[in-house]
């Protein structure tokens, strides 16, 4: 397998647009660091090879009906087979958006997670109802940050 490059892959999917202001806030956040590679994608068009050739991964997902976005989880089952040894411990954080607490979302989506053996680096981003100023800071902190340790070669 080939080593991943310095790449942080931010995987999305939204219907109304807050989950998508939170992934460009951490896509925004990434770019910041100058050799760390970005990739802002929505979860239907990620690919195993996407997944494989990160160093680190942000899952952004609405929360609907206290669970994850059905994209999302569509992305996990089309390749967990192909990929979860290649993402044993790799890096990721979550981003929530929930007109709710964002608790199911975000449960759900750590209990796949556990399943590829990925490595939590940074406190998860929930952003309750309109998607705010302070939400999308936090989200951009989270993008720096994630790029800087990829930068660094902490992850």
């Amino acid at each position: 397998m080939v080593a991943p490059k310095q790449h942080l892959l931010i995987v999305y999917h939204s219907q109304s647009g807050h989950t998508e202001a939170a992934s460009r806030a951490v896509e925004e956040g990434g770019v910041r660091q100058l050799s760390a590679k970005v990739s802002r994608m929505h979860a239907s068009h990620v690919s195993a090879e996407d997944l494989k050739h990160c160093r680190a991964l942000v899952i952004c997902s609405p929360e609907y009906f206290g669970y994850m976005a059905g994209a999302v989880k569509d992305l996990f089952d089309r390749t967990y087979e192909e990929v979860r040894d290649a993402m044993s411990g790799k890096a990721y954080a979550v981003v929530v958006c929930a007109g709710n607490d964002g608790l199911g979302a975000l449960a759900s989506i750590e209990r796949i997670i556990k399943g590829f053996r990925m490595k939590k680096v940074q406190d998860h981003v929930i952003c309750r109802g309109a998607v705010s100023t302070e939400d999308l800071s936090r989200c951009r902190i989270l993008g720096e940050t994630l790029a800087a340790g990829i930068e660094l070669g902490i992850y």
